[in-house]
């Protein structure tokens, strides 16, 4: 509020189920494959996959960039729909 005047933004990627090397990791601290963690967890997904960090980063690329320069105070789910359930 204090720093909007001057054309400060505050914004959050907020993601979801992301693949990256902790995935795997995940899956094997749980005692199952990565394919059985996947195929579980993207039954909670409308978008029926994970998510990838280029997901996340152009995500992130639009809320820096001047196509969002009026958006602020908010937060951009990055999560295949699993929230909107």
């Amino acid at each position: 509020m204090d720093l909007g005047p001057e054309g400060i933004r505050v914004n959050a990627v907020c993601p979801g189920t992301i693949d990256t090397p902790a995935t795997s990791l995940h899956a094997a601290n749980l005692g199952i494959t990565k394919a059985e963690l996947v195929e579980q967890t993207v039954k909670d997904h409308f978008i029926k996959r994970l998510g990838s960090t280029m997901d996340c980063a152009y995500a992130t690329m639009f809320l820096a960039s001047d196509e969002s320069k009026f958006v602020t105070g908010t937060y951009l789910l990055v999560d295949g729909g699993y929230c909107a359930h």
